[in-house]
């Protein structure tokens, strides 16, 4: 069998197969076994071990891992290693320690990105407070970790992430979209949230403006529905 290290295949149809870019449905060696997406040192480490198949599936723009392939045999010595690392102090120690600069490094980042929110919602002086707490829940939802929104991308600076991210927040709070049957048409979707952002953009601006609003405003009734969560 060749080697396929470099290889990337989609899943097969079978659940101890991989389909190829060209079509092709493979099946993996009888003596291979399939790892799960999860755990990122074993899989890092058999990879590196020698031959394997990378499982990926790609949905939208998204690419999901779907598992490594690889012999049964280097899965199973790698594994054996890694559980006699991890039951070391040295290692718990070193994991306690990533942990804390992770949590870190996250707490840093929430931070810088609500205030590049609160910057771009660039409220008048009398809706400051509103500001904040709409940065605070906008902020709460596109942050965490594996979360998948805009937020954690580092392929556009933070201010772009901020405004998409509020826009985002606005077509799920203030509209009807979640609820909208739009047709399987190709760039129906994608009109249908242009629309949207640009009335969102209008409603922020009237606040960037400091206009005087009802109660009967969409933003008004998301902020007061999720103080009554």
């Amino acid at each position: 069998m060749a080697n396929s290290q470099a290889q990337t295949f989609s899943p097969g149809p079978a659940p101890d197969s991989v389909r190829a870019a060209d079509g092709r449905i493979i099946r993996a060696p009888a003596d291979w076994a399939l790892i799960a997406p999860g755990d990122a040192a074993l899989t890092r480490r058999v990879k590196a071990a020698g031959d394997h198949w990378v499982v990926a599936e790609k949905k939208g723009r998204r690419v999901f891992s779907r598992g490594v392939w690889a012999p049964a045999a280097t899965i199973f010595h790698v594994r054996a290693a890694l559980e006699v690392e991890r039951a070391t102090e040295s290692f718990a120690k070193k994991r306690a320690s990533s942990a804390r600069r992770r949590q870190q490094v996250q707490a840093t980042y929430v931070e810088d990105f609500t205030a590049a929110v609160v910057s771009f919602l660039n409220f008048h002086p009398d809706y400051a407070t509103l500001a904040q707490r709409m940065a605070g829940l906008v902020s709460d939802r596109a942050t965490p970790v594996g979360s998948g929104t805009v937020a954690r991308t580092q392929r556009i600076p933070v201010e772009r992430r901020a405004e998409a991210a509020v826009i985002a927040w606005l077509r799920h709070q203030t509209t009807g979209y979640d609820s909208m049957v739009i047709p399987r048409v190709k760039g129906q979707r994608r009109e249908v949230r242009r629309l949207l952002a640009r009335r969102s953009q209008e409603l922020l601006a009237r606040y960037r403006r400091g206009e005087a609003l009802s109660p009967g405003c969409p933003l008004q009734q998301a902020l007061a529905g999720d103080a009554g969560k």
